[in-house]
């Protein structure tokens, strides 16, 4: 779905996943400054929405995610995931409840799976399930931003900054009143230096919740009964992830960034070395310069000196091994 936001000036379309909405608006880094800072707004309107009402929608979802929400108060925000039976991640939903209806974003492109197996589970629990995309964008205000919150909308708001549920039709006059518009390559730059793992871009088909530290934030362990909760459990209990993530400080003498699946070997082993992870997402950041998630194996040595594809890389850790 093509954002409207498109037509600013200075306006440059994202490609891949994000297709649909701006990259840029022209200045990257002045993008994040001011993101960083607490002004301005991302466009995310090629997010998907998708609402779960009824009187029994959080008992069911409680069923069905890895977080627990039975309680879930009015106008908290949390995040879930939903796994293969295997424990795989399939689904990364971003969660609030106004009181009536729970609210999810979700990765662009998602939502008709996501809906899909939803209404599959249903059996005679009283919720309807919807998707409403096609209604709702998502709009990003920075943690800090002071913008003004058209009235009746519902906000999920975190530490990181708060998701507005607006009406898509609002989107353009939304954007005149409260810029400026920021890119999404600026929000991808912060999410990284955050290390804040991302569906599809820090996951594969095999991904399970602890490579990516997504225990505790999006996975309560003092629950059961979902699917692919056994898998979470004896990682937990009983073993190690077979990998994790990391992040890197990239070297900042190269003129390209590794792209997203770029093996990682040891630097001291050259092209010819073991390969031991990849490249999840690589960004250019306004302060720390390059810099990038990657997955790894679990015993790579935290102060081994790595290579993206003859690009020197030094680890941070993310996920302890």
């Amino acid at each position: 779905m093509k954002s409207p936001l498109l037509s600013l000036p200075g306006a440059v379309p994202a490609e891949g996943v994000d297709e649909g909405v701006a990259a840029h608006y022209g200045d990257l880094f002045r993008e994040q400054r001011a993101l960083a800072d607490g002004t301005g707004f991302v466009d995310l309107s090629h997010r998907g929405v998708v609402t779960v009402s009824g009187p029994d929608r959080l008992s069911w979802l409680h069923l069905l995610l890895t977080q627990h929400v039975t309680e879930l108060p009015v106008g908290r925000a949390t995040e879930a995931l939903i796994l293969s039976a295997n424990g795989h991640i399939e689904h990364a939903l971003y969660l609030v409840d106004d009181g009536e209806t729970v609210w999810a974003h979700v990765e662009p492109g998602t939502q008709d799976a996501l809906v899909a197996y939803l209404e599959s589970m249903k059996f005679f629990n009283r919720v309807e399930v919807a998707d409403r995309t096609d209604e709702f964008a998502v709009v990003y205000l920075p943690a800090g931003s002071i913008a003004a919150v058209p009235e009746g909308i519902v906000v999920r708001e975190t530490a990181q900054g708060r998701d507005l549920f607006l009406p898509r039709a609002a989107l353009e006059s939304y954007a005149e009143e409260s810029g400026p518009a920021i890119g999404i390559l600026a929000h991808e730059a912060l999410r990284v230096e955050a290390h804040r793992p991302r569906l599809g871009f820090e996951t594969d088909h095999r991904t399970i919740p602890h490579e990516l530290g997504w225990i505790g934030t999006a996975v309560h362990l003092q629950k059961g009964c979902y699917r692919g909760q056994e898998t979470v459990a004896r990682v937990q209990n009983l073993g190690k992830p077979p990998r994790r993530l990391v992040f890197l400080h990239l070297d900042g003498s190269e003129v390209h960034l590794p792209v997203a699946g770029t093996e990682l070997r040891l630097a001291s082993e050259g092209d010819e070395g073991r390969k031991l992870g990849f490249i999840t997402t690589a960004v250019r950041h306004h302060e720390l310069g390059p810099i990038a998630l990657a997955l790894v194996k679990r015993n790579v040595p935290l102060d081994a000196a790595l290579s993206a594809g003859g690009t020197a890389a030094a680890q941070e850790v993310v996920v302890e091994p």
